[in-house]
C-alpha cells in the first residue's frame, strides 16, 4: 500500500468532480474545487472519518470491496480504477470478465434519473450501485456480506426478498432468477469461483433451488413486468426496461409506469416516503 501516493491521487480525482458530475445539486459557490470529503464518503458508502483518514495518509488498508467502491465515488476510467487497486496494495481485478467497477456512462446516466426508480446489477444479481427511489422501492441491497449481496440467494434462503413482490409472481421469479444464474455460469466458464461458491451454498440449502438448476432452463435478463408490495404504499406494477454493457456482465434497470396511472402516482410518492426498511428474515 503506497499511503502518500494513495492519499494524493484521492485528493486529485476528488477536486476534480463537480457536484453536478455525480448528481448533487450545487448549491452554494464553494470555497475549493471538487467535492467535500463527506460527500466521496456517503457515495462509496463510508464513515467520513474513514475516508479522511485515507486522505490524511495515516488509514488501514482498505478493503478490496472498499476500494471499488471508492472507484465508483470517484467516477474514475477502468485505467483509474486498476492504478487505484495498486495503489491500496491489491491486485487490479480482471477486465475480461465480472468486475464490481461500473462505467462511468452507466452512473451518469443513473445520476440523471431523479424521477425514476434504477439500480446496476451484476451478472450475479448483485446490486452494485443504486439511486435513491431504487432504493426506497427495493430497499437498499448494496454492502451485504458474503453471499447475500446475491439476489439469487436472497430469493431461495430468506423470507424478506420474496416478500417484496407479489405472490402470484413468485414461480416465475423463482425460475427466472436460476435461468439468469445458468446463463451467467456458462458465459463465465468453470473457472468463477464466486458464481461455483453461490452455487454450492444453493444447492446445499434449498430443495427449491436444487430442482430448478436441474432444469438447465438458461435466459439472460430481459424486460418484464413486475408488480412489488412496497411497506408503506402497497402494490407497485412496473415495467422494467435492461440495458445491458458491451461485456453483457452488467446491468441497468429501470423501473417505470405509464404516465398518468395509479402506479406512475405511487412511484412519485416515493420520494416524499423515502427509503424504507425492509425486515431480513431468518433462512427458509
Amino acid at each position: 500500500m503506497d499511503r502518500p501516493a494513495l492519499a494524493d491521487f484521492l485528493r486529485r480525482r476528488r477536486e476534480l468532480l463537480r457536484p453536478e458530475d455525480v448528481g448533487l445539486g450545487s448549491g452554494q459557490r464553494r470555497r475549493t474545487p471538487g467535492l467535500r470529503r463527506e460527500e466521496v464518503a456517503a457515495l462509496a458508502g463510508m464513515s467520513a472519518d474513514y475516508y479522511t483518514r485515507l486522505e490524511q495518509q495515516r488509514g488501514p488498508q482498505p478493503s478490496e470491496q472498499m476500494v471499488a467502491a471508492i472507484a465508483r465515488a470517484l467516477r474514475c476510467s477502468l485505467d483509474e480504477r486498476d492504478h487505484l487497486f495498486r495503489l491500496a496494495g491489491h491486485n487490479a481485478p480482471a477486465r475480461v470478465h465480472r468486475a464490481d467497477h461500473v462505467e462511468p456512462a452507466i452512473l451518469r446516466v443513473l445520476d440523471r434519473l431523479e424521477d425514476t426508480p434504477a439500480i446496476v446489477v451484476n451478472d450475479l444479481g448483485e446490486t452494485l450501485v443504486e439511486n435513491r427511489l431504487g432504493a426506497a422501492l427495493l430497499g437498499t441491497t448494496t454492502g451485504l456480506p458474503g453471499n447475500e449481496r446475491y439476489q439469487p440467494w436472497r430469493w431461495f434462503m430468506t423470507a424478506y426478498e420474496r416478500a417484496k413482490y407479489a405472490p402470484e409472481q413468485h414461480d416465475r421469479l423463482a425460475r427466472a432468477q436460476v435461468a439468469s444464474l445458468r446463463a451467467a455460469v456458462g458465459a463465465a466458464g468453470p473457472s468463477d469461483r464466486r458464481a461455483a461458491e453461490l452455487i454450492a451454498d444453493l444447492e446445499a440449502n434449498s430443495e427449491e433451488f436444487r430442482v430448478l438448476w436441474s432444469l438447465h432452463e438458461v435466459a439472460g435478463r430481459w424486460e418484464d413486468h413486475k408488480t412489488f408490495v412496497h411497506p408503506e404504499l402497497g402494490r407497485i406494477t412496473v415495467d422494467c426496461q435492461v440495458l445491458h454493457t458491451t461485456s453483457q456482465t452488467q446491468a441497468l434497470l429501470l423501473f417505470t409506469a405509464p404516465a398518468g396511472s395509479e402506479d406512475a402516482q405511487k412511484l412519485e410518492l416515493l420520494g416524499v416516503v423515502g427509503q424504507q426498511t425492509f425486515t431480513v428474515g431468518p433462512r427458509s
